[in-house]
């Protein structure tokens, strides 16, 4: 069975769950390459990616795009998807409008099994996990943080996990643009020593 195919048997039972759990609420799949040997697997989508349809369109996902064409990696040659694929927010009491916040511990356990599918559908050499809701969801430890593991290749399962912190949160901490320069650096090293075609 192709990786499309078993795409959309996945996507077409987490509607179904979806439907049940979180009824009415738009569903962001994962989006690109089905073949990539890199897949990225950020933590929710947000405002912007629940109205288009795709992960990784607002801010967050411009930063992304900038960040792997800084390391010559196109991204319509990657596989890109989030932990949960709800926006989770809440209603702020100031505006009455609706604001991003992190998925609960019930949205990603009705997720996670989801994901671990994902991964195997798309077999990728490498996956680049973005922040921790990630980190732990692949790594299935809560106790895990960003800020010990960034930059560094994890065997795990049979898997090459490189993880890397959340484009958003150099947004906020321009302090972490050096050291996720830094990271991208290995990863690209990491990418081109697997025999991963990227550009030179």
């Amino acid at each position: 069975m192709g990786s499309n195919i078993k795409l959309k048997d996945i996507n077409k039972r987490i509607s179904l769950m979806a439907e049940k759990e979180f009824t009415g609420r738009k569903i962001v799949f994962g989006d690109g390459n089905v073949n990539s040997k890199i897949l990225l697997i950020g933590e929710a989508p947000g405002a912007n990616e629940e109205k288009e349809g795709r992960p990784f369109v607002g801010k967050a996902g411009k930063n992304l795009t900038e960040f792997m064409e800084s390391i010559k990696i196109d991204r319509s040659e990657l596989y890109i998807t989030n932990v949960v694929k709800i926006r989770p927010y809440r209603i702020s009491p100031k505006t009455g409008r609706a604001i991003n916040r992190a998925p609960d511990n019930n949205e990603k356990a009705l997720f996670t099994p989801f994901l671990y599918e994902e991964i195997e559908a798309v077999n990728p050499e490498i996956v680049v996990t973005l922040g921790n809701v990630p980190l732990q969801a692949v790594l299935n430890d809560k106790s895990v943080s960003i800020g010990e593991y960034h930059g560094k290749l994890i065997n795990f399962m049979g898997r090459n996990i490189f993880p890397l912190y959340h484009p958003a949160a150099v947004i906020y901490n321009r302090a972490l643009k050096e050291i996720y320069t830094n990271d991208l650096k290995e990863l690209r090293e990491y990418v081109k020593r697997m025999g991963v075609d990227i550009n030179e």
